[in-house]
């Protein structure tokens, strides 16, 4: 199963939630990628520690290849993921990391159509059970290849009038991909995060997304000084705090969209 996870309003916890769900994932004994495509690399240093400064060991170099196949008719061997992709310190989980360089090669990727690569590439990439992507918070190149190739999307939202008028926007440009590259692609949910659940304008804001028929998902993420501090050491919640309410509240979405 492929998820990515998109909005196209920052600050939402995007690469939290995916590198969140995805550590659940790989404890359950699911051999686990996350792919990250966000130039800031948030997913990569949460996962590894570091970014990585080599743009070959990164997703960088796949999008490389492809203009390299498209200028000579050949590049190197391979798809060009398997190649970059790396191990983290916790058992099944993996990641194919971002690098800044993605942003000097989009214009040229966009002007040679190269739209469907990512999805070509991971139709043949073997031996992961999930796969999860980290998305820009835009709808660019790199969001659009996401959603072309992934079958379901989720969709954080964090509880602001400014995120509620996004929302709507958001939801019409994924059926647009839906209804011109990928007819399998799904709205899995949307995660609400940074829920004050005793708060007002929460409640409200949640309440009338649910009134209008919009894919709510039951379970949410509440705020907590953990997030940063599991960043700040490079450890999911699932290992970091593993019995926290917050990691309780991740493998409960967890459990949800993958209908248990």
């Amino acid at each position: 199963m492929r998820r990515v996870i998109f909005n196209q309003k920052g600050g939402v916890g995007k690469s939290t939630i995916t590198c969140n769900l995805a550590a659940i994932s790989a404890v359950e004994g699911k051999r686990t990628l996350v792919i990250d495509l966000d130039i800031q690399c948030n997913s990569t240093q949460y996962l590894l520690g570091e970014t990585i400064s080599d743009s070959n060991k990164t997703i960088a170099y796949f999008f490389k290849d492809c203009l390299s196949l498209s200028l000579f008719g050949s590049g190197s061997s391979g798809s060009g993921l398997e190649s970059a992709i790396h191990e983290t310190p916790f058992p099944n989980l993996f990641v194919l990391p971002a690098h800044p360089e993605l942003e000097l090669l989009r214009t040229r990727l966009e002007s040679r159509m190269k739209i469907f690569k990512l999805k070509e590439a991971l139709d043949s990439l073997d031996g992961f059970d999930e796969i999860y992507i980290d998305t820009p918070p835009v709808l660019n190149f790199y969001s659009q290849s996401a959603l072309i190739a992934a079958d379901k999307c989720l969709i954080p939202f964090d509880c602001d009038t400014f995120s509620r008028e996004a929302l709507y926007t958001l939801m019409q440009s994924v059926a647009e991909i839906k209804a011109d590259h990928n007819q399998h692609l799904e709205i899995e949910g949307i995660i609400v995060n940074q829920f004050q659940k005793q708060a007002n304008l929460p409640n409200q804001l949640v309440n009338e997304l649910i009134a209008e028929g919009l894919p709510v998902l039951a379970s949410m993420i509440s705020p907590s000084i953990k997030v940063r501090e599991s960043h700040t050491e490079s450890r999911p919640l699932v290992h970091y705090v593993p019995n926290h309410k917050l990691t309780n509240e991740y493998r409960a979405l967890h459990d949800e969209i993958h209908g248990k």
